[in-house]
C-alpha cells in the first residue's frame, strides 16, 4: 500500500516537472556555438538548464543527463608556483663541490686532505728508515755470528772507515767499553752489567725507529669522526636550505648532502691507509727489534768465551805462586832441632 502510495507521488512530480519545464513563451538562454572547422564532425552542444533536483522527501533522484555549463574559470587549473626553484650545480665533480661547500665543511675537508699527505710522507721516510736499519742490522749479526770473539766480532761489524755503526755497533761499542772499564773485576758483574747496557740500547732503538708512527695511530682513530662531523654539518645546511626555500624539491637537498658525503669520503680515504700502515710498521719494529735482540745474544756469547778464556789463562801463574809460598811457610815454620 505504501510503495503504491509512493510510485504516485513520484509519477505525480514528474508530471509537474516536466510541465514546468515546457512552459511557453520563456525564451530560451542563447549559449554560443563554436562553428567547427571543416571536415570536423560537429559536437551536440552542451544543455545549459539543469534539471531541478526531486523533492527530498520522496528519498531518490531522478536520473539527469543535463549539467550546468562550463565556464573558463572552471577550466583552468591554478598551479602554485612554489617559492623558490633550486637548480642542481652543474659541476658535481669533487672539485667543484669542494667550491660549493660551506666553509666549515671545506676546513674539514683540508684538514683531512693535510692528514693524508702527513700519512704518506710518514710512510715513504719510515718505510726508507726501516729497511736500511733492518738490511744493516741483519748484515752486522751474520758477522758477529762467523767471528771467534768480540774483538773480531767489532772488526767485522765495522764499515771501511773503522767505526763502528747502527744499532749493532752501538752493542759492540758498549759490551767493549764495559769490559775495559770492569777488567778488574768480577765475572758476573761484568756480564750483568753488559746485559743491563745492551737491553738500554735495544730499547732506544726501538722508540726512535717507532718515532712518528702514534700519528699514524692518532689519524687512522681520528679521522673517520673527523669527516663524519663535516658530514652532519652538511646535512644540517642542507635542512636549513629546506626550511629557508619552503620546498621539498630534491634539488635544495641534493647539493649539501654530497658535499657532506664528499667529507665523509675523504676521512676514509685518510683513515684506512693510515691504520694499515700504522699495522705494517708495527711489525716491522718488532721484527727489527728482534733483530737487535738476537745480536745482544750473540755478544753476550762471546763476552762469555772471552772471560773463560781469559779465567782459565790466568790461572796456572796464581797456582804457581800460591804452591811456592806454601813451601816457603813450611820451611819457615819448620820447628828448629838443637843440633847434638
Amino acid at each position: 500500500m505504501m510503495r503504491a502510495f509512493r510510485l504516485a507521488l513520484v509519477a505525480v512530480s514528474l508530471s509537474v516537472v516536466m510541465a514546468q519545464a515546457q512552459v511557453p513563451g520563456e525564451p530560451a538562454p542563447h549559449v554560443p556555438v563554436e562553428t567547427a572547422p571543416s571536415g570536423a564532425q560537429a559536437q551536440p552542444a552542451a544543455p545549459t538548464n539543469p534539471l531541478p533536483p526531486a523533492l527530498p522527501q520522496l528519498g531518490i533522484n531522478p536520473p539527469s543527463a543535463a549539467h550546468p555549463p562550463i565556464t573558463a574559470s572552471e577550466t583552468a587549473t591554478p598551479v602554485a608556483a612554489p617559492a623558490a626553484m633550486a637548480t642542481l650545480p652543474h659541476d658535481l665533480s669533487p672539485w667543484g663541490m669542494f667550491m660549493a661547500a660551506d666553509i666549515v665543511v671545506k676546513g674539514v675537508m683540508l684538514g683531512l686532505a693535510f692528514a693524508s699527505l702527513v700519512t704518506w710522507t710518514i710512510w715513504l721516510a719510515k718505510a726508507t728508515e726501516l729497511a736500511g736499519a733492518k738490511r744493516s742490522a741483519g748484515r752486522a749479526l751474520r758477522r758477529i755470528e762467523a767471528a771467534e770473539n768480540l774483538s773480531e766480532a767489532a772488526s767485522a761489524a765495522a764499515g771501511k772507515n773503522g767505526k763502528l755503526r747502527g744499532a749493532v755497533g752501538q752493542l759492540l761499542s758498549a759490551a767493549l767499553a764495559e769490559t775495559r772499564r770492569s777488567a778488574d773485576l768480577g765475572e758476573d758483574g761484568i756480564k750483568e752489567r753488559v746485559a743491563i747496557a745492551l737491553s738500554r740500547i735495544e730499547a732506544r732503538a726501538g722508540r726512535a725507529m717507532a718515532r712518528g708512527t702514534g700519528l699514524l695511530a692518532t689519524i687512522g682513530s681520528t679521522a673517520p669522526f673527523v669527516g663524519l662531523f663535516g658530514t652532519v654539518w652538511g646535512i644540517m645546511n642542507s635542512f636549513i636550505g629546506i626550511s629557508q626555500a619552503k620546498t621539498t624539491n630534491l634539488a635544495v637537498v641534493a647539493p649539501g648532502i654530497a658535499e657532506a658525503l664528499l667529507a665523509t669520503a675523504i676521512g676514509l680515504v685518510a683513515a684506512i691507509p693510515a691504520v694499515i700502515i700504522y699495522n705494517v710498521f708495527a711489525r716491522a719494529i718488532t721484527g727489527y727489534r728482534a733483530t737487535l735482540s738476537d745480536a745482544s745474544g750473540e755478544i753476550l756469547r762471546h763476552l762469555s768465551r772471552d772471560l773463560e778464556r781469559h779465567r782459565h789463562a790466568a790461572a796456572p801463574a796464581p797456582r804457581a805462586a800460591s804452591s811456592s809460598s806454601a813451601s816457603a811457610a813450611s820451611v819457615v815454620s819448620a820447628p828448629l832441632v838443637p843440633a847434638e
